[in-house]
């Protein structure tokens, strides 16, 4: 089910997030707005979008979360002046953790505004934990959960040491370790390199990788905890610009990605996966980003 004409999160539901693959209960999302009629040349998108087609793919997204199980509460309703083209990527801009909310600050500089949204969002029903400060910069795309206390940070063009040192302040005293993994430059600074771009967990022993791309240190790592890593088809990931990685997990071995990566799914599923498909030829690969990006889970099982 949807909730809808709220800006904030009801707390009598519960709020809390330590896993990338827990069972996704609640989770806020952004109708699209300025993106339907975003310059691609400023905002780094491959085309004009469609805004038809980018809605219809949106609501069937929309639809795939809500029959997977998850509860949507919607942020802010864009608005005619409302500049905030990528805010539809509503992972980025803040982080949850299980005891509340992290306001992040995004290392693209047309999505800093998006952090003041989150906040907003937040007021009076999730504590928010603390904030990233100039001249910190962390996008939650570089943010995953290795285990209930270890996260993995992305270091590159998007997240810097500030804003990783000032992560590890706020979360330390809850018990969480945060370890810094340095992301190569590939298309640089304009293109968007997340630490999820080039790992996927689909299971708390089980993750989608495109080895490349992947921190050395990351992979030996991961590979340390027990994880399986699935490696996803090098032809694939280049054709959907590393979308067919981009995988939200809504349970363990349970996902939705977008369609058009065969060989990707196909992995997946010889793995025991259940993933559901969606097409996002015009609202995800035109615009970097994917089902993950589009979610901010907000509480898991």
């Amino acid at each position: 089910m949807t909730v809808t004409d709220d800006e904030r999160v009801d707390d009598s539901a519960g709020f809390g997030v330590d896993s990338m693959v827990g069972p996704l209960r609640r989770v806020a999302m952004r109708r699209p707005g300025a993106i339907l009629r975003a310059d691609p040349e400023r905002w780094h998108y491959a085309k004009v979008i469609d805004a038809e087609a980018l809605s219809a793919q949106y609501q069937r997204f929309v639809d795939l979360v809500t029959a997977h199980g998850a509860e949507v509460v919607w942020m802010a309703e864009p608005d005619a002046d409302d500049d905030l083209a990528d805010s539809i990527f509503t992972y980025d801009a803040s982080f949850m953790v299980a005891q509340g909310a992290i306001v992040l600050r995004p290392g693209k500089s047309l999505r800093e505004p998006e952090a003041e949204l989150h906040r907003r969002f937040y007021q009076d029903s999730v504590p928010v934990l603390g904030s990233i400060e100039a001249p910190g910069t962390m996008e939650g795309g570089d943010l995953f959960w290795l285990d209930p206390t270890t996260l993995a940070v992305g270091r590159g063009f998007r997240t810097n040491q500030a804003g990783i040192e000032q992560l590890r302040v706020i979360v330390e005293p809850l018990g969480i370790t945060v370890e810094a993994y340095d992301l190569p430059y590939f298309h640089g600074p304009e293109a968007c390199l997340h630490l999820l771009s080039v790992v996927s967990p689909v299971d708390r022993d089980l993750a989608l990788v495109h080895a490349p791309l992947m921190p050395t240190a990351l992979y030996q790592r991961m590979v340390d905890l027990g994880y399986e890593l699935l490696h996803a088809p090098p032809a694939e990931f280049e054709a959907s610009l590393g979308l067919n990685l981009n995988v939200l997990a809504t349970g363990p071995r349970r996902g939705i990605t977008v369609a058009g990566f065969p060989r990707t799914v196909e992995v997946m599923r010889a793995a025991g996966c259940d993933i559901s498909v969606f097409d996002g030829d015009e609202l995800c690969l035109p615009c970097e980003g994917g089902p993950t990006c589009l979610t901010r889970p907000l509480l898991r099982d």
